[in-house]
């Protein structure tokens, strides 16, 4: 007997960050040498301080379920990030702590879209963005993003995608994947289209916050727009600025009323999220900020290296990312060539599956985003990886036919 599926998974794709990195997983075990830069993680560690702290909370015996929306400790810890770093003054029941980012966009997804609800995505998008909305039986709307124009968001096109249908716009900035950011200039334009559309939320992604470059400042858009606050909902989490992805702690600060739905429909679905990831978040967020910037400064050197390199290789183009830790280059110049293997470069995913395949490098193809011709590289590795795998990306971009 076949097991009935829901409607709703179907045509429902797999990530494809986390089958791209699956399929070089499999390949090295098989003995090959692969390079992955398929997957968005630090390669730094954890910070100390959480690590002792998680420890110390197991010790004490802080092993209980949790409160759903978060600890009291975490809960003030966030408070007093979004009031010194973002300008955002919240309450403590404002907050809610989550098993990881994705799971806060769940929750907002599933508190607010029915079916047919339309959600603004700018391209190149974060491939859950799409997916879970569609789960929730909301219509995504792509919005290109140019690469000539810095892959920004621009109010123009913004205020063509909006119908009576939309309730979401997401904004990913810094951005993954391309690393472009919006200046404040850019989020004012942006808040003024809002003004005239009052059914909208706004998902205000700042993951990558920290992960600017040439002293480039990320701004809030509620920090901007302040009389917009009671539609935007601003998410971050513990993965990236601390290099802690496998603590699965998202955070997100809000209107009231949608923190007490999502609070709801979490409390229904996993409950409260690990202590002891709890524990060792507060003391990752009260950590000495000096690591955060060693890392940024780290990241920022390896992309300038990876930027030239793709630069060097004839028929890439590949815009200068400001933030976040990755590389979009487009390669619409080696469509139709044919690799030494005898595959055609039709398409961004025949160049990924190629360059995996015969040059063992893992990248992600950009139709994932949203975006072709493009692939995602990510900068967090090795520096003797990445040159490697820039070396190998050279030839095979060279040996094309």
């Amino acid at each position: 007997m076949t097991a009935h599926v829901a409607m709703r998974l179907n045509g429902l794709p797999q990530p494809a960050t986390i089958a791209m990195a699956q399929r070089a997983r499999a390949l090295r075990a098989e003995g090959a040498d692969i390079i992955s830069l398929a997957l968005g993680e630090p390669d730094f560690p954890s910070p100390s301080e959480a690590v002792e702290a998680a420890a110390a909370a197991g010790r004490a015996g802080d092993t209980r379920y949790p409160p759903i929306a978060g600890q009291p400790a975490l809960r003030a810890a966030i408070v007093e990030k979004f009031r010194t770093q973002n300008g955002l003054d919240f309450l403590p029941e404002q907050i809610l702590v989550a098993n990881g980012g994705k799971q806060i966009i769940f929750d907002a997804f599933m508190a607010t879209i029915d079916p047919g609800d339309e959600v603004i995505v700018p391209a190149p998008y974060w491939v859950s963005y799409p997916i879970i909305a569609q789960m929730m039986g909301g219509v995504s709307v792509p919005v290109i993003c140019r690469e000539d124009d810095g892959f920004r968001l621009r109010a123009d096109a913004l205020r063509a995608a909006i119908t009576p249908r939309t309730r979401w716009l997401v904004l990913n900035f810094p951005n993954n994947p391309s690393g472009a950011i919006m200046e404040r200039a850019d989020l004012e334009a942006v808040a003024q289209v809002l003004r005239d559309h009052p059914q909208l939320w706004v998902m205000a992604d700042e993951i990558y916050e920290h992960l600017t470059f040439d002293d480039r400042k990320h701004v809030s858009l509620a920090a901007i727009a302040p009389d917009l606050g009671d539609r935007i909902l601003t998410v971050n989490g513990m993965a990236k600025a601390y290099a802690m992805t496998g603590w699965r702690v998202g955070f997100a600060g809000g209107p009231l009323s949608l923190i007490q739905a999502m609070t709801n429909i979490q409390s229904n679905a996993t409950s409260g999220v690990c202590t002891l990831a709890q524990a060792g978040s507060v003391a990752a967020l009260q950590s000495p900020f000096e690591r955060v910037v060693s890392m940024r400064q780290t990241y920022q050197a390896r992309r300038d290296r990876v930027v030239a390199a793709l630069r060097d290789m004839p028929g890439v183009t590949c815009a200068m990312p400001d933030g976040a830790f990755y590389a979009y280059p487009g390669f619409a110049a080696l469509i139709g060539k044919r690799t030494p293997g005898g595959r055609v470069i039709d398409s961004d995913v025949a160049f990924a599956e190629a360059l995996l395949e015969e040059a063992h490098v893992a990248a992600v193809p950009g139709a994932a985003f949203g975006m072709s011709p493009h692939i995602r590289l990510s900068v967090a590795a090795s520096d003797d990886q990445l040159a490697e795998a820039c070396r190998r990306m050279a030839r095979f971009v060279a040996s094309l036919d």
